[in-house]
């Protein structure tokens, strides 16, 4: 058959409406059907292809799976009766099944020419029959068969009472699952890609060039993208645009259209701004400035998705805080709409947030707000209206409209809208539409000073908080009329408002924030981990009674029994067995004709290294603290004195060893794909690599995971999607790799190694060989071999990068679909790299959206910027080249991450970029010694946060704290530090650029630059005067005796200790300027 119905999801959506029907009351959405005995839904002859889709089409659609004209259904709560011809009942007979939940009874229609069947006439007595009929009284139908059921019907004695049903109907439809959602979703992707890569990037070229087109013009050039033509001149989609998407690589085009013809108005439209989607494409030329509004709405496989944004050129204001607070209404509504809402609350709400913000704009806001949304565009049901009572469900869909109309600047008339096609869930709306919808995004400034005028736009960072829509980076040509970002109103707000005031003011509710959070996380009542805990005591056993103790112990000698892991030790007489775990260590010392073995066992009060001490399960107990042996065989004392330390180092091996291996995971069992052939990336390394010669494998998608298979055959990693955590795509521009990085949640063991990251390379760039006898040296001169070497280095880069970040996608589309997770490839923003020494080699560490990686080369790092908890900013001072950054987790059990060495001139980006992702910071002028302070948190991280928390470290950046804090508490810490290590400041000037890095390794110290004799920093000394001034320092220190001083009675001195001679390189701290 040609056609193929999916019987089972008939089945079950012929279920789901017996089941609503027969728990209809009428305080729900069913009400209309509670009464009725039957449900009567016609269709006659297909609607033209202008008129929008019909509800009875709809439903017959959702229910069948195709639209069925000239065919009728009478459902009944035992059985469904459907009349049509032959040619459709015979697709039809598909549906009947055994496992169907009512009797389906086909009564097929006679053909013309054929004599009449009984068909109609039993059809209409089963209509007949009943008291009340629920239908759709609003839908006219016209066809041969409605004529002929109208002939019939009006032939019928007494007639049921027709009941309208269209509530109902739409409440069938409203609740989506999972297939409908999937082409909505598809729909909704198709819509913005077509709105990010080609609407708004053509928008732009007409107003920089300051193109004469009209809207209907415009509109035509956007549905064009779909495909025009017929024939031998049909072209296909443009691919150009939604290879872009992400997603869209096995859409069916044939299943694809646009719900109405795009709506582009501008002020120069005759008919003025109208909000609904009736409204048209004028044929007036498009004017240049001013508001523009674009709608969207496109269809897949008959599911629907629609969008409108408001683009501005040179607002006012006034304008801009009306669509900010647009975008702040919208952020709003979606916390709001949720499972349980009714649509007049969810308006009602929207109109109190309008009445709070802008009490002016209350009369300009729209009547609602919004309708349902599925294979009808607009399931007026389901109006977001102050009328309408219904109650939103968890994954219905809806087109959240947010709008002002009849607004007025100059003079002229403007609307503004915001428009999102969301889907309800039990605690929030999601949007599945995205993009060009920020302030930096819609709003367009013409530069006047077009020739003259070189500054180009500011970079904002990118957006890179987790629940952020971004949008493509536009590159604006120089010279353009159309800049993202202001140029005379800019600098005058930024001189009002300047960006260390903002960070300031961020960081200061980010800190506020965190305290609060902080107390109520780790309250008596807060469920807070971490408090109270410590080592628990561990128990050990050596035997399970005297039987088991070995034979060599009757022999009342000191044996050490290797397997059991015992030290066997004669004590009055008796043969007694110590575990290894409670002995700390052994000595051996000579005395004359004897030797004497000390054996030290484990107690309370002493300190195991440098952590805290040893559990004890009764710490009350009575200890024995040592116990000495004396014989004059010194040779078996040897020997039992190395037995033992060599079991205590075996022990401690074993254990740190299970240390290091108590996170690793034992993976489930790939699941691979059957019936084709898995997805696949050839010719790339893997990184741990594996054992053997280095050659190139291939990485899998299978169904529940990723398998890299080796050359070597035996050889493979198996990655399951569930243990996934992030996935990184890095292309190689500037860079010599491309490389796609997995993160994990738990490591895997690699070979004999645990590993946390897998990473899938390969090189960007080939061995070149220059033959210079060939043919096309022969006939070239010049750089033009060099210049198709370059051309060819660049096709191959854009080749390697497309390949790697298509298999990327798919590796996320086949990891949403195994586990339910959204996960999405994240690439690293170069342009906000910076330097720094994470590990013991200087690095570039780049920002993604949820992480801080580097990638390039191993040790890799990975940082997720949801774990950390605050960052602070050490040696952070005015004539260091250099400072250091410590990145606290809110996991305060993790050792804080130590990034040392970072240029102090991209201290401003770096604080940029953590003000951007909501992590608070903190700037000091020294080292800050993290182990003891994270062993006093860990202590009682409650007591911390009452004793005012992450306070200490001084706040928010550029606040109100000056060097007037110097003696504060925080510092005096490390005031007997810094007197002891202070050096000859002259003499250090001339090393001060290696000495800070040398400091910087070791992550300690503080270096203040170049002072002068006269306690003035010097900046800019060349070599030659740095020498005359350190043999200067020199020759003073050894005539005085002591390091080089200020006369300065307040600068601090030394007390009495000698002075170290001058080193390149110093560690050491200087003394803190007062």
């Amino acid at each position: 058959m040609a056609v193929q119905l999916n019987a089972s999801l008939f089945n079950k959506r012929l279920g789901s409406v017996i089941n609503a029907w027969n728990n209809a009351s009428a305080s729900n959405e069913y009400s209309s059907i509670a009464d009725v005995d039957a449900i009567f839904l016609p269709a006659g002859d297909p609607a033209g292809e202008d008129e929008p889709i019909r509800k009875g089409t709809a439903f017959q659609t959702w229910l069948l799976g195709y639209e069925f004209p000239s065919t009728f259904m009478l459902f009944q709560k035992d059985r469904l009766q459907i009349l049509c011809s032959a040619s459709k009942a015979k697709i039809l007979s598909q549906i009947k099944s055994s496992s169907s939940p009512v009797t389906i009874e086909i009564l097929i229609q006679a053909k013309a020419k054929d004599p009449p069947t009984d068909a109609v006439p039993k059809f209409l007595e089963a209509y007949g029959t009943r008291k009340r009929v629920g239908t759709l009284t609003k839908e006219s139908h016209s066809g041969k068969l409605v004529d002929e059921w109208n002939k019939a019907l009006s032939s019928l004695e007494s007639k049921p009472a027709v009941i309208d049903i269209a509530h109902a109907v739409s409440a069938f439809m409203a609740v989506k699952d999972e297939e409908e959602l999937k082409y909505m979703r598809t729909a909704a992707n198709l819509t913005s890609t077509l709105l990010a890569h080609h609407v708004i990037l053509k928008l732009e070229a007409i107003l920089d060039r300051e193109a004469k087109i009209s809207h209907e013009e415009f509109a035509s050039q956007i549905e064009r993208r779909l495909g025009s033509g017929e024939g031998d001149n049909a072209k296909g989609p443009d691919m150009k645009v939604w290879s872009k998407g992400r997603g869209l690589t096995d859409v069916d085009w044939m299943s694809t259209e646009f719900c109405y013809t795009p709506i582009i108005q501008s002020q120069s439209t005759n008919t003025s701004y109208d909000l609904s989607p009736a409204a048209e494409s004028s044929s007036d030329d498009i004017a240049h400035k001013g508001v523009f509004l674009v709608a969207l709405g496109m269809r897949y496989k008959a599911y629907c998705a629609n969008l409108g944004r408001s683009l501005i050129v040179d607002p006012s204001k006034e304008q801009e805080s009306i669509y900010a607070l647009l975008l702040s209404l919208q952020t709003e509504m979606l916390a709001y709409l949720k499972d349980g809402v009714s649509a007049r609350d969810a308006y009602q709400h929207a109109l109190a947030f309008v009445k709070e913000k802008k009490p002016d704009l209350e009369k300009h806001f729209v009547k609602n707000i919004g309708h349902g949304m599925g294979m009808e565009f607009r399931d007026s049901s389901y109006l977001l209206s102050p009328k309408n009572g219904k109650t939103l469900r968890s994954n219905m869909v809806f087109n959240l409209v947010l709008g002002f109309t009849d607004l007025e600047d100059g003079g002229k008339k403007y609307a503004l809208q915001l428009v999102d096609t969301i889907q309800i869930s039990n605690d929030k709306a999601t949007c599945l539409t995205a993009g060009i919808k920020t302030i930096k995004d819609t709003m367009f400034f013409l530069n006047q000073e077009n020739g003259d005028s070189k500054q180009a736009p500011a970079k904002k960072a990118p957006n890179t908080k987790a629940n952020g829509n971004a949008s493509p980076v536009k590159n604006k040509m120089a010279g353009g009329k159309v800049l993202r970002n202001k140029t005379r109103s800019a600098a005058q707000e930024e001189l009002v408002q300047s960006t260390v005031a903002k960070i300031t003011e961020h960081q200061r509710e980010l800190h506020t924030r965190l305290q609060s959070g902080g107390l109520a996380k780790y309250s008596e009542g807060g469920g807070g981990g971490g408090r109270n805990e410590g080592k628990g005591w561990k128990r050990f056993q050596s035997y399970k009674g005297e039987v088991a103790l070995p034979k060599e112990a009757e022999g009342l000698r000191i044996y050490v029994d290797r397997k059991a892991q015992t030290i066997v030790l004669p004590i009055h007489g008796f043969a007694v067995p110590f575990h290894i775990n409670t002995i700390k260590n052994v000595s051996k010392n000579d005395e004359g004709e004897f030797t004497y073995l000390r054996v030290n066992f484990q107690t309370p009060g002493q300190l195991a290294g440098k952590k805290e001490d040893t559990p004890f399960e009764d710490p009350d107990a009575t200890f024995i603290r040592s116990i000495t042996y004396r014989s004059p065989d010194g040779h078996r004392f040897d020997a039992v004195s190395k037995q033992i330390t060599d079991l205590k180092k075996e022990v401690n091996k074993r254990e740190q060893q299970k240390k290091e291996m108590a996170d690793v995971i034992e993976q489930d069992v790939l699941v691979e794909i059957k019936g084709r052939r898995p997805t696949k990336l050839p010719e790339v390394f893997v990184r741990p690599a594996l054992d053997g010669k280095r050659l190139p494998g291939e990485v899998e998608i299978h169904q529940n995971g990723l398998r890299y298979q080796s050359p070597m055959g035996s050889q493979k990693i198996d990655i399951l999607f569930s243990n996934v955590k992030h996935l990184f795509f890095q292309p190689c521009d500037h860079e010599l790799l491309v490389i796609i990085h997995i993160h994990l949640k738990a490591p895997i063991i690699i070979g004999k190694k645990k590993a946390h990251d897998v990473q899938f390379y390969r090189e960007a760039s080939d061995v070149q060989f220059d033959e210079t006898g060939n043919r096309k040296r022969k006939y070239r001169y010049g750089d033009e071999d060099e210049l198709e070497l370059e051309q060819q280095e660049r096709k191959r880069r854009q080749m390697l990068n497309k390949e790697f970040r298509l298999f990327s996608e798919k590796i996320a589309e086949a990891a949403t679909a195994s586990t339910g997770d959204t996960l999405e490839p994240d690439v690293p923003f170069r342009e906000l790299s910076f330097e720094g020494v994470p590990f013991r080699t200087n690095v570039r560490l780049q920002p993604t959206t949820e992480c801080l990686v580097h990638l390039s080369d191993p040790p890799f790092l990975v940082v997720t910027l949801a774990d950390i908890e605050i960052a602070s900013l050490e040696r952070v001072q005015f004539g260091l080249k250099q400072f250091d950054m410590v990145l606290i987790f809110k996991d305060f059990t993790k050792t804080p991450l130590h990034i040392n060495s970072i240029p102090s001139s991209q201290l401003d980006d770096v604080k940029n970029w953590l003000d951007s992702v909501d992590i608070p910071l903190s700037e000091g002028p020294v080292n800050l010694n993290w182990g003891p302070i994270m062993k006093t948190i860990n202590e009682d991280p409650y007591e911390f946060f009452q004793q005012g928390g992450w306070s200490f470290l001084g706040g928010s950046p550029g606040g109100e704290e000056s060097d007037a804090d110097v003696g504060s508490d925080t510092e005096s810490e490390f005031e007997a530090e810094v007197d002891v290590t202070e050096s000859s400041e002259s003499s250090e000037s001339a090393f001060s650029d290696d000495g800070s890095d040398a400091s910087d390794d070791e992550g300690s110290g503080s270096d203040f630059g170049s002072d002068d004799s006269d306690g003035v920093i010097r900046i800019g000394d060349d070599w030659d005067e740095l020498e005359r001034k350190a043999a200067k320092a020199d020759k003073k220190r050894v005539e005085v005796g002591k390091g080089h001083e200020s006369d300065d009675s307040d600068r601090p001195k030394a007390k009495s200790k000698p002075k170290p001679k001058p080193k390149p390189k110093t560690n050491g701290k200087n003394t803190k300027r007062r």
